[in-house]
């Protein structure tokens, strides 16, 4: 049996939310031939299982252990049989009959990469990591110091691009993130270097250095109850910092030394800012 398209969802503690997605897209991808691929990455409660019965057209696997997002998502996508992946947050829900549409974009460009769309939060704000620039030392500058977003700039959130607009960007974010299977594969997956966060950035950089063109897809529109699983704590900044760095590591040590050690003395005074405030 194959399919146009697996859906694939790592989930954490988060069944109502998770059962709201999958409702979302039983009403919404019924014009595409699509499986659904949950897998549990040890949630602390149990209660995701109930939602086995309510859903028998879904796969879901349970993980041993928690090994983070990126060994997740490899492992559900190694028993994936569609032409194309959706790597999707269990927080986000579908507003429409988009999948097709979006599809049918896929396969009309060459060397398609990935492609995200436009993504708003439970209040209908804008969220701006739907569309990304590559983090240099000109973007993350601003990202990690200032609050100077220039309106139309071409900063780390692509300001440049109208919100409801389809254009190629270099970075979308993992809460959506649609790619072909075998390209996926071509380059090697998420970086399971990275235990939760950047490794969608890293992928999108790596889909760029191969050769592929990824998008920004504004026409379609996801809600996405940003952060509901997160708690912002002492864990969650380390997680957060040392992806950043994981990051910096493995593309600028080497090619771009200089900077390198700026962003790596800007990475670190920002989590400190950040611990002090926990404080």
């Amino acid at each position: 049996m194959t399919y146009k398209l697996s859906i694939i969802i790592v989930n954490y503690n988060v069944t109502q939310l998770l059962r709201n997605c999958l409702l979302s897209i039983e009403k919404y991808a019924e014009d595409v031939k699509y499986e659904v691929i949950v897998i549990d990455n040890k949630s602390p409660e149990s209660s995701w299982s109930d939602l086995i019965p309510e859903f028998p057209k879904v796969k879901f696997i349970a993980s041993e252990k928690n090994e983070g997002f990126a060994v997740a998502n490899n492992k559900a996508i190694e028993t994936a049989l569609g032409e194309y992946l959706l790597i999707l947050n269990p927080d986000t829900e579908f507003e429409g009959f988009y999948l097709n549409e979006i599809l049918n974009f896929a396969d009309s460009k060459a060397n398609f990469g990935c492609l995200g769309v436009r993504m708003h939060d439970a209040n209908g704000n804008f969220l701006p990591e739907s569309k990304r620039s590559v983090p240099d030392m000109f973007n993350s500058f601003e990202k990690l110091f200032t609050s100077l977003k220039k309106k139309n700039s071409k900063s780390y959130y692509r300001n440049d691009v109208g919100e409801f607009e389809i254009a190629q960007v270099e970075v979308i974010t993992g809460a959506f993130f649609l790619v072909k299977k075998e390209v996926y594969q071509k380059v090697g997956g998420l970086d399971e270097k990275y235990f939760m966060y950047g490794e969608d950035i890293d992928l999108c950089y790596t889909l760029l250095q191969n050769g592929f063109t990824n998008f920004y897809y504004g026409k379609a529109s996801i809600l996405h109850h940003k952060g509901e699983s997160t708690i912002k704590d002492e864990v969650y900044l380390e997680r957060f910092y040392g992806a950043m760095q994981i990051f910096i590591d493995k593309y600028y040590r080497e090619s771009k030394p200089l900077q390198y050690s700026f962003l790596k003395a800007g990475l670190k005074l920002r989590h400190k800012i950040e611990l002090i405030k926990l404080k």
